[in-house]
């Protein structure tokens, strides 16, 4: 291990080593040596390999499917450092699973994402390293330092050296114009806006669009694409306004249920995601462009242990 970094440990669990694996080759340091496997019962098992007494520790694991499976070894996982004298957890999770239910919308609802909050919090994390929360103000629900880190730079990169032409950038929902206005500046292009209401989860109607489109190249552009409901019939409501070419894009590729279907049967040319969320290859049609985040989460983790400004690394 490089002796710049003689403190720092990374860890992993099973959801996603091929990033983390990524993440420590940037950084030029070795994943520590640990094992999580299960118990005859399906209990969850972590065994910590080597010493970690006073050492700045984090662990790479977002909470995709299996969420409940994954979340149990990241806590696991954080007890077991903490308990072996860690002098500071971080718990790296590039996707943060129960997001969604940020807020009550109808009686007796839990807020399941302040909940996990107050577990992680519980489990001996002293800090939180994340990306594109689906709703901002769960960094609120942490009484611990969350650093959150935009996707927005990554994708915009992608689509700067596409070179495209005639661009507007579209979010598909009123509550997502703070992240397509960003995605626009940074690739000097106008926004629209996609007026939709959800009358059940997973289900959309599109009521108007806001913005001019006609005979443009559109990037949509999402934090979650998940079933793709939203995405696509968005895609098409866009078609029939007469855009020419649709590029989407977000930064979290859960693709569950009839998610791969619907994006092939769509009009959209290409779905850009970035790798929070692994992605097997059997879901990797050719519509799908994957984006590595490694770089970005691998500065942001630098920077926490030498205590430098996180924020800097988003400077427009």
């Amino acid at each position: 291990m490089s002796s710049r970094y003689k403190n720092l440990k990374i860890f992993t669990g099973n959801a996603n080593t091929e990033l983390a694996e990524e993440i420590c080759q940037y950084l030029g340091v070795t994943i520590g040596a640990s094992k999580v496997t299960h118990f005859s019962d399906g209990e969850v098992q972590v065994r910590i390999d080597e010493s970690v007494r006073g050492a700045d520790v984090f662990v790479i694991q977002p909470t995709s499917t299996p969420v409940n499976e994954n979340l149990m070894e990241l806590l696991i996982m954080i007890d077991a450092v903490r308990r072996a004298s860690a002098r500071r957890i971080t718990a790296v999770m590039p996707y943060y699973g129960y997001a969604r239910q940020d807020r009550k919308t109808r009686a007796r609802d839990p807020i399941t994402s302040k909940l996990v909050a107050n577990i992680l919090t519980a489990s001996g994390a002293r800090r939180v390293l994340t990306m594109d929360l689906h709703a901002g103000q769960i960094q609120g629900f942490f009484d611990i330092p969350v650093d959150h880190l935009p996707g927005v730079p990554i994708l915009a990169e992608y689509f700067l050296q596409a070179k495209l032409e005639n661009v507007v950038v579209v979010s598909p929902d009123l509550g997502g114009v703070t992240r397509a206005r960003d995605l626009a500046e940074r690739i000097g292009a106008p926004i629209a806006i996609i007026d939709k209401r959800r009358p059940e989860p997973n289900m959309v109607e599109i009521t108007n669009i806001i913005g001019a489109i006609h005979g443009k190249t559109v990037i949509m552009v999402d934090d979650i694409i998940d079933t793709a409901g939203t995405i696509t019939l968005g895609a098409a409501a866009l078609k029939k306004w007469g855009v020419n070419d649709i590029y989407v894009c977000c930064t979290h590729g859960v693709l569950s249920g009839p998610a791969l279907e619907r994006l092939e049967e769509s009009p959209i040319k290409e779905v850009v995601i970035t790798n929070t969320i692994p992605v097997p290859k059997e879901k990797l049609i050719d519509k799908i462009k994957i984006l590595s985040v490694a770089p970005l989460l691998g500065e942001a983790i630098i920077r926490i242990h030498e205590d430098l400004s996180v924020s800097k690394l988003f400077d427009k």
